[in-house]
């Protein structure tokens, strides 16, 4: 699928291709933004009184008091997912440098479907730290998965307009967060006016977020090479750049930029986002003990 040709901006989003990745995208971060959205009331209202030591009592049975603990437990949760996803665009990207941007998304929808169909059957079990495992897993890879498609789009339509390409393509992210969080409030709602057991209710979601996933495992599949029809024309591609070479030599300076050093001012900068970062990861792990018990 990696080409060194090049798809001019005018073209990408006539082909068959955009749009499928746009559909892999948009159906990837619908599910990952769906279970981010219902991550505290799912984990409150599954687990209620087990979080604070008191399994015999479910969510509508909590007093006030329990209520504001097990919702300062779900704060926690909420910041640990919040650090999956960081990671996960960080290591699910330098992954895909080796497996390749399609096996990645393979893996993604794959291992996703799993998750998301054996969560319940985890969260009615009682076992905590698995079902945490799992939505954090599941957060790493929405995470992955929009780290990754900017290089998914390279691949596919060369590296000459991917920036606007893959500009164009947000729209699929912006989408999905609608579609994510409408569907899981809707069903949320729905099967409380149901009737359903409150630790019941995300149960559908999750299969209905699978479902999704599922389809975006579809539309992978079917990501194929571009026609050579789509390709820039060599003298096209020639004028385009030395347009822009021409353009570059008029401007100088490093933008901002530096080339990279590790002195006082690199150290402070360093600090100035690895300070606050630790301190996050800290309370959040203080905040999420409880779950670990």
């Amino acid at each position: 699928m990696i080409t060194q040709h090049h798809v001019h901006l005018r073209d990408a989003h006539k082909t068959r291709q955009f749009w499928l990745i746009w559909l892999v995208l948009c159906l990837n971060v619908s599910a990952g933004i769906g279970v981010i959205g219902m991550a505290s009331p799912m984990l409150q209202e599954i687990f209620a009184g087990s979080l604070v030591g008191r399994p015999d009592l479910g969510f509508t049975q909590l007093d006030a008091g329990q209520k504001a603990a097990i919702a300062a437990i779900a704060a926690g949760f909420a910041g640990l997912l919040s650090l999956f996803n960081i990671a996960g665009r960080l290591c699910w990207a330098s992954a895909s440098d080796r497996l390749g941007r399609k096996t990645t998304y393979f893996i993604f929808f794959g291992l996703g479907i799993v998750l998301y169909l054996l969560a319940p059957s985890a969260a009615h079990s009682g076992n905590q730290v698995l079902f945490v495992a799992m939505i954090c897993v599941i957060i790493s890879m929405y995470g992955g998965g929009f780290s990754t498609v900017p290089a998914y789009l390279a691949d596919v339509f060369g590296t000459q307009f991917v920036g606007a390409i893959h500009g164009r393509l947000l729209t699929a992210w912006a989408t999905a967060g609608i579609v994510g969080p409408v569907v899981v409030n809707y069903l949320r709602e729905a099967q409380i006016a149901a009737g359903v057991p409150r630790a019941q209710v995300y149960d559908y979601t999750m299969y209905i977020l699978a479902g999704f996933l599922a389809l975006g495992l579809v539309c992978n599949r079917l990501v194929r090479s571009l026609d050579e029809k789509w390709f820039m024309k060599p003298e096209e591609l020639a004028v385009l750049q030395a347009r822009e070479h021409k353009t570059a030599e008029v401007r100088s300076g490093s933008f901002g930029i530096d080339r990279g050093r590790f002195d006082l001012p690199a150290m402070l900068a360093w600090a100035a986002v690895g300070l606050p970062l630790a301190w996050g990861v800290w309370m959040t792990a203080q905040k999420t003990a409880a779950l670990f018990h």
